[in-house]
């Protein structure tokens, strides 16, 4: 039977122990860049969704169908998107009645898979907002 000094010099389970150690760190740093990628993915999806409202509202001539033609434009453009909920999206169409006019795209993401997750490496609020303003008549 080997002695307790013969056993601490020993070198054959080192690799081991060593993966033991870093492999729950890389693991969870793995996990949340994964996470954080499915935040940004729906963020740049709605920033999309907020240009294309934009775009498409240009050509209304009056408040009621800028709104119709946004909202119309975002619904649109939610068949194409992976993380995004069309029942979560909420589209507003405001200050029309001053030279230029606010499109603004919200959406609650409180149920993508991430926030059971990794709270931790992602912002404090669910909600994401995009904002675009346009001017009456384009340009």
């Amino acid at each position: 039977m080997p002695s307790f000094i013969s056993m601490l010099r020993r070198r054959d389970g080192a690799s081991a122990v060593e993966f033991a150690i870093i492999a729950p760190v890389f693991i969870v740093g793995l996990l949340s860049m994964v996470g954080y990628a499915i935040y940004l993915s729906a963020s740049a999806s709605v920033q999309q969704m907020t240009e294309e409202a934009a775009r498409a509202a240009v050509a209304g001539l009056s408040p009621q169908e800028r709104q119709t033609l946004a909202q119309n434009a975002v619904a649109l453009s939610m068949k194409n998107r992976a993380f995004i909920d069309p029942n979560r999206v909420v589209v507003t169409v405001s200050g029309q009645d001053t030279e230029r006019y606010t499109i603004q795209v919200a959406y609650d993401s409180a149920d993508l898979p991430i926030w059971s997750l990794f709270t931790y490496a992602l912002p404090s609020s669910k909600m994401i907002t995009r904002t675009s303003v346009m001017r009456v008549g384009g340009a």
